[in-house]
């Protein structure tokens, strides 16, 4: 099938509610993919960053040929081997005590919710609000998008849940004062993801830590887009030194085998007992084994290391192209989640760099988000970087 063909398909039998490239990718392997037509791409979105090693990454397809070799799945009424050792792992590798699987991060999210409301309701106190932040994205499902501080991703959907409140980001005194007599928890994306690519201040995470004791309150972190190594450290809690209560992971986890986790302190867990909440795919033992492999590979490859190196590097050259180039305003982020903030809307720049062979992505409509996978070498920094500057210069 060419291009159009699978084009053509899709616009007839499926629902129109994405933005869809005109192009459809049938083959990948590391940081390069390739559509119907035979046209080679350098991806630096890693298909929503998702595939944090690259497509086809050796470790994650041998370990899903042997499970799916195995057994696909098994029910959460059972023990399952690749469960087990993906939460031993994920435990080992955090502040957690305990993990719960779903099939995404919005499922995660919800999750979250779900735990902080039940921990809430187990103190006695009437508390279930939660605080989250404006510009915030925290998934598409009803409680996710209410949680979402982003008016445009709610409009049409009303009613939504209550209990949800919002404050600007990185603004520690607007956020003590959104918290109330019923709040029970404050959720943040460690750097904002699809708000913009916005780094906090260095101690503003470390300021909520000291809100949320003081006031009682659980610190759930939204790690779907910075965990997994996407900051250059596992999680990106780790870059501000403090612990959270809970946080969320999806995206990175499978490098594009649907999966979500929730990690929490035991302290929290707890009030998840037996029928609280529960999925039928969530721990899937196929997903899991690539789980397993995703983060063996993060932890003893030196992925990590490359990618905070990799980062410096691709922001090094991002600021010496702004220095030439008044089109750019900024350049921030952590790792190789990287923003770069235009003078204008960026789709038109994401088009033309995706006719020259270069996958991005616009987010906040100004912001173009860099976020190739870990494994990117110089050399494809260097091309995708070349590709940019052509574009901004005509």
């Amino acid at each position: 099938m060419t291009n159009k063909d699978i084009i053509d398909l899709g616009g007839k039998y499926l629902f129109q509610i994405y933005a869809r490239a005109p192009l459809a990718l049938v083959r990948g392997q590391g940081c390069r993919v390739w559509d119907a037509d035979g046209k080679e791409y350098l991806d630096f979105f890693a298909s929503t960053v998702v595939v944090n090693l690259g497509h086809c990454h050796p470790s994650v397809t041998r370990a899903l040929t042997e499970q799916a070799g195995a057994i696909l799945h098994v029910s959460n009424l059972h023990h399952s081997a690749p469960q087990a050792q993906l939460a031993q792992r994920l435990v080992d590798a955090s502040f957690a005590d305990r993990a719960f699987f779903c099939n995404s991060g919005a499922e995660a999210n919800e999750a979250a919710i779900k735990l902080a409301r039940k921990y809430g309701a187990d103190q006695g106190e009437g508390r279930y609000e939660i605080v989250t932040a404006l510009g915030s994205f925290h998934g598409r499902t009803i409680a996710t998008i209410t949680a979402t501080g982003q008016e445009k991703v709610r409009r049409g959907f009303q009613p939504l849940p209550e209990g949800f409140r919002y404050a600007p980001y990185d603004d520690i005194a607007a956020l003590e004062a959104a918290v109330g007599d019923r709040t029970i928890a404050v959720m943040l994306e460690p750097v904002l993801g699809e708000g913009g690519i916005v780094v906090p201040s260095p101690d503003y995470l470390k300021q909520v830590r000291d809100l949320c004791d003081r006031r009682g309150l659980l610190l759930i972190l939204d790690e779907v887009q910075t965990g997994m190594g996407r900051l250059g450290s596992l999680f990106g809690y780790e870059l501000s030194g403090i612990t959270p209560d809970i946080i969320t992971l999806g995206k990175g986890l499978g490098n594009g085998v649907p999966i979500g986790a929730m990690l929490a302190s035991e302290r929290v867990a707890e009030a998840f007992g037996i029928g609280a909440h529960g999925t039928t795919f969530g721990g899937n033992a196929l997903t899991c084994a690539a789980g397993v492999a995703v983060i063996d590979t993060l932890l003893g490859d030196r992925v990590l290391a490359h990618c905070a190196a990799s980062g410096e590097y691709l922001r090094e050259r991002l600021r010496r192209m702004q220095g030439e180039l008044p089109i750019i305003r900024n350049v921030r982020g952590h790792g190789l989640l990287v923003g770069v903030e235009l003078a204008e809307p960026g789709a038109a720049v994401v088009e033309r760099c995706r006719e020259a062979g270069l996958l991005l992505n616009c987010t906040a409509e100004k912001v173009l988000r860099f976020s190739p996978p870990l494994i990117v070498s110089r050399e494809e920094i260097d091309a995708g970087l070349a590709i940019v500057e052509k574009v901004l210069r005509t």
